[in-house]
């Protein structure tokens, strides 16, 4: 049995970790707030931003000149990987990494035989698991979770946009987590570019195509309408992670309080009875000591 100084020694550490955890779970939740605030005001614009595109596509008959919806034979893909710059927030980013590995594992097998799969880190956590692993890291966006706006995830929307254009990759899918709640977080893989060709929208009365009287033209609307609506479904992807990151660290943190907690009471206990045991040897010494010399 560990003597007392042992047993209070750790109850010692064991507060001051519980002390810790409790504060990052604080300032977790008041982060966790703001980026909730910010994902769920851009998810209506995303849509409505999405939904104007497919109805204004639709008008066209679907056939629109769209460098970035040309469809090519696959030999590079590039894999936009979101993580965080920080730990200590469960599995948040253990899942990621491993939902990018199973990606490869099914679809890109063959191109990652032939260097063909290249991996664009955003988050520390994301740049240090890959290049330790001798992937083709490429991109310096790795710090964008420093100053997040949509300004620094325009680069490096515009830089994959450009890289596809260009033909430096033949594909383009983003894997993050999704916010749900605080204690949910769904990984998801989204395929970014080419964008997905969109049939004809109906409406509801009439069961017709919508009609729309475009200025200067509808092809001009589109072809700003769609590099506008990839930097928003790129910053959105980047938002939900941010939100899922500080929802999982605030799970992580209170389930760590909650922990220390339990070891809290253990620790109380034996020092309880490492304490009771000393007593009793001491008082079981000294009843000793005068019974030997009351027999003297």
């Amino acid at each position: 049995m560990a003597n007392l100084k042992e047993v209070k020694n750790r109850i010692q550490s064991v507060k001051s970790t519980q002390q810790i955890t409790s504060a990052m779970k604080m300032v977790a939740a008041a982060k966790l707030k703001r980026a909730q605030d910010r994902i769920t005001q851009l998810r209506p614009y995303s849509q409505k931003l999405t939904g104007i595109l497919q109805n204004v596509s639709s008008t066209l008959g679907g056939e629109i000149e769209n460098v970035y919806g040309e469809k090519r034979e696959v030999e590079k893909v590039l894999l936009v990987v979101v993580s965080s710059d920080r730990g200590l927030c469960g599995a948040f980013n253990n899942n990621v990494f491993k939902a990018t590995a199973n990606v490869i594992k099914e679809k890109y097998s063959y191109e990652q035989k032939h260097d063909g799969v290249f991996i664009l880190p955003i988050g520390k956590k994301s740049f240090d698991f890959f290049s330790k692993r001798k992937y083709q890291v490429i991109g310096d966006y790795c710090n964008m979770f420093q100053e997040l706006s949509f300004d620094v995830a325009r680069e490096a929307a515009e830089y994959v946009m450009k890289s596809f254009k260009d033909g430096k990759y033949d594909k383009v899918e983003i894997v993050y987590n999704e916010f749900k709640n605080v204690a949910t977080q769904v990984v998801r893989t989204e395929e970014f570019l080419p964008i997905e060709s969109v049939a004809p929208v109906k409406t509801d009365a009439t069961n017709k195509s919508r009609d729309y009287i475009f200025e200067p033209s509808a092809e001009y609307v589109v072809s700003e309408l769609i590099p506008k609506s990839l930097k928003i479904q790129f910053y959105k992807a980047v938002l939900e992670s941010n939100a899922s990151e500080h929802g999982a660290r605030m799970t992580a943190m209170g389930q760590a309080t909650d922990n220390a907690g339990e070891l809290l009471k253990a620790l109380k206990l034996t020092y309880n009875r490492t304490r009771q045991a000393a007593i009793t040897k001491e008082i079981l010494e000294i009843v000793g000591g005068a019974e030997a010399l009351a027999d003297n």
